[in-house]
């Protein structure tokens, strides 16, 4: 049973909107699968911390998909996320690891690079898709996903992401938070948060010490002014099967699954999130045939 969850809140009589998750199990369980190393870990650990916050701001089935393509060494990071916590993601090249940076951190932006795009896709349950994009600014993510809420959603806000990484390369602490700031918020209350974000212990130690979900928007918001209104648990939950795999191949046109069949006698595919690997027989592919041609 996994311990990760996110929280929606409000503060300052409903002008503030905030957001906080501890996701350290899921990004674990993503290091896992892919047995990533640990500065890939931290970029896409703070990619999924992102993406599951802006999911959980998103109603009913509507999910979305954050895609990073920067000009670093780690390749496109892709995560998708929904309304009920439920997010997976995957970089394209896990084993990516540069040396610590100038702080004694994990050089997230060395991996990710500095110069691209971060898009965001949201499926809203209506035949067009809304979509989002903003060139990369930092490279670190947080700054990244702040830029595309600003300039995007137009949603004045502060993102911070955070991942820790053990020897082993497993994950220690990983979460985050989004504050976002209403119409109607005085400049009192602004700059007050300002200071407060300006001033905090980075989220990853927070999230290491103990801390929950909770206890961070305590933390930047002020016991006194929030008020929580949702609880959601978090979790890897990738949505692949057989038959969406199957479906796809059909897809491809008789000619390509005949040339399937000719050259390797079956096919094999894999989940880019989860890794799982499914087998397709000669005879299920030549079933394959017998669809398409009927379809047409």
């Amino acid at each position: 049973m996994s311990t990760d969850y996110l929280v929606k809140a409000l503060a300052f009589d409903g002008v503030i909107r905030a957001y906080a998750v501890r996701s350290t199990e899921t990004v674990g369980e993503v290091q896992r699968r892919h047995q990533m190393w640990p500065t890939a870990t931290a970029a896409l650990g703070r990619t999924i911390s992102g993406t599951v916050m802006m999911g959980a701001m998103l109603k009913g089935d509507n999910k979305l998909t954050v895609k990073v393509q920067g000009d670093g060494p780690l390749g496109p990071m892709v995560v998708d996320a929904n309304a009920k916590g439920e997010v997976r993601g995957y970089a394209t090249n896990p084993q990516t690891h540069v040396p610590l940076n100038e702080k004694g951190k994990l050089d997230v932006r060395g991996v990710v690079g500095t110069q691209g795009m971060i898009s965001v896709v949201k499926d809203l349950g209506m035949k067009d898709y809304f979509t989002g994009q903003v060139p990369i600014i930092s490279g670190e993510i947080a700054e990244d996903f702040t830029q595309y809420l600003v300039v995007s959603e137009q949603v004045p806000s502060a993102v911070a992401l955070g991942v820790l990484v053990n020897p082993d390369n497993t994950v220690k602490a990983a979460g985050g938070f989004i504050i976002q700031v209403m119409p109607g918020a005085t400049d009192e209350t602004i700059t007050l948060l300002e200071q407060k974000i300006a001033e905090m212990t980075p989220i990853s130690t927070l999230i290491d010490q103990g801390l929950t979900p909770e206890g961070i928007l305590v933390e930047v918001l002020g016991q006194e002014n929030v008020e929580f209104i949702d609880k959601l648990d978090v979790k890897f939950e990738c949505e692949c099967s057989k038959e969406r795999f199957g479906n796809a191949i059909k897809g491809l046109g008789r000619v390509e699954v005949q040339a399937m069949i000719d050259e390797d006698h079956g096919a094999e595919a894999q989940c880019h999130f989860c890794l799982e690997t499914y087998q397709f027989s000669e005879q299920e592919l030549k079933e394959y045939i017998d669809e398409i041609q009927s379809a047409e």
